[in-house]
């Protein structure tokens, strides 16, 4: 397994009237964030892909925000304070290794993305309560056992394969422990 990287906005409780309006939504009350790949929700923070970036990302379709390369990720990042820096394993066969380099990142569970990286099916597709009960999902809207996000993924494309968001990948989510000031700059364990 290989960990990738990527930026995305905070969407938390302190998002005023538009988080209120998706716990409404949503039904899920007992987020205190959302920590997800769905671009919708968590958008990623560097969109545009630059040239010089081709080297450091995935070179795939919908991939093309997710960075192999972390120095060079937390450089891009620099002048950016608020922020979720994720390392993720798509499809892991098994619970991941902790993510090792200049920063420390702790597991927070599994998201579970369309195959076109549009929108998670845990917090962003109005639920599938055939599939999954919303209190199941941690207070970040992240499935904590691997063995029942393979099983929500493969009861999701068997029940619902009509539905394009049910097709999904499993995504495991690691979090950068603690703010990030100086290791862009000097690399070293935080």
């Amino acid at each position: 397994m290989r960990p990738w990287y990527i930026a995305t906005q905070r969407f938390t409780s302190r998002g005023g009237e538009s988080w209120q309006k998706y716990v409404a939504w949503s039904g899920l009350t007992q987020l205190d964030e959302v920590v997800s790949l769905d671009p919708m929700l968590c958008a990623t923070l560097l969109p545009e892909i630059r040239d010089e970036y081709w080297p450091h990302i995935v070179n795939e379709d919908f991939m093309l925000n997710f960075f192999i390369d972390l120095k060079f990720l937390l450089a891009q990042l620099s002048a950016i304070a608020e922020q979720n820096l994720l390392c993720v394993y798509r499809d892991p066969p098994t619970p991941p290794p902790p993510c090792i380099g200049s920063v420390r990142f702790e597991f927070l569970g599994y998201d579970l993305v369309d195959v076109h990286a549009s929108a998670s099916a845990l917090t962003n597709c109005g639920g599938f309560p055939d599939v999954s009960d919303n209190a199941e999902l941690s207070s970040n809207g992240l499935l904590t056992s691997h063995a029942r996000a393979l099983q929500v993924q493969s009861e999701l494309r068997v029940r619902h394969p009509e539905e394009h968001h049910a097709n999904c990948q499993v995504w495991a989510v690691c979090r950068a422990v603690a703010p990030q000031q100086g290791a862009a700059a000097d690399g070293r364990n935080r």
